[in-house]
């Protein structure tokens, strides 16, 4: 059974994570917020538009991207975590690093999320469990250069599941407490074109798992695909489609670019779908 609480927060209705990628390179807000006031001024925001999570970051995983070194990372978000954390806002770390999740967890930040289900760096399950975080698991597979070559799947939605069930079983082995985590299907990870449609269709195999179940499908290249809108900053009608679809199949935190207007369509769709 799902439980009713994660990270401090009621589940009793959708939580919307607000996404600040402080990076030049991210496929869709990519150098848009490189300036503390600017970083600072979005994230005050997204919060005041109903974020329950802001969820910061400061190195791209889109395919293809760059490494960037834990220093250059660092750099770039502790000081907006710091400031938006005294601010009273719940902060996520999106990192696939363990030095920079010590980091931030130090700087004020509550959740680690990480895209490789804490497989990239052998240090981050110690890091997790020690400090007791709430941790977004993801499924993804190889690395964000190699990912879109290991998309090959016959049963995407119970391979998925089981792939992310070993990682849990790992998480659980090294000491982190099963409330503490959710997962994440991770679409456009690994998943091309409409191998990402038939995991949303089949998000019940993930929620099965027993846990929060994450979905993060803003702008992505699939919803392009699917509404014809080549232009990631374009995508808001396509992404909220998707998110209500989503919600209907199970999930129960949004990851998003666009907080007001999903705020304002997770509201009516919950009226809705209650009354």
């Amino acid at each position: 059974m799902v439980p009713n609480h994660w990270a401090g927060l009621s589940l009793h209705r959708p939580l919307i994570m607000g996404i600040l990628n402080l990076t030049p390179d991210s496929f869709s807000d990519g150098g848009r917020w490189l300036s503390l006031p600017t970083i600072l001024d979005a994230g005050r925001a997204m919060t005041a538009a109903g974020a329950d999570i802001l969820d910061i970051g400061g190195e791209s995983t889109r395919p293809g991207a760059a490494t960037v070194s834990v220093d250059e990372e660092c750099a770039r978000i502790l000081p907006a975590i710091a400031a938006l954390a005294r601010d009273g806002a719940v902060i996520s770390v999106d990192t696939r690093n363990a030095a920079t999740m010590s980091a931030a967890l130090a700087a004020g930040a509550r959740i680690i999320n990480d895209v490789t289900a804490l497989t990239h760096d052998p240090r981050s399950l110690g890091v997790v469990a020690e400090a007791g975080a709430p941790v977004v698991l993801m499924h993804m597979r190889g690395t964000p250069a190699t990912m879109n070559g290991l998309a090959v799947y016959d049963d995407i939605g119970a391979e998925v599941a089981a792939e992310l069930s070993g990682q849990i079983e790992t998480a659980l082995a090294a000491g982190i407490a099963r409330e503490a985590i959710a997962i994440d299907p991770g679409l456009g990870f690994a998943k091309v074109g409409a191998q990402n449609v038939s995991l949303l269709r089949d998000l019940g195999a993930l929620r099965a798992l027993g846990f929060p179940l994450l979905v993060g499908l803003s702008r992505k290249g699939f919803i392009g695909a699917i509404s014809g809108e080549a232009m990631a900053g374009q995508r808001l009608g396509g992404s909220l489609a998707g998110a209500l679809f989503a919600l209907t199949h199970g999930a129960q935190i949004l990851r998003v670019h666009d907080v007001a207007e999903t705020v304002q369509a997770v509201r009516t769709w919950t009226a809705l779908s209650s009354a």
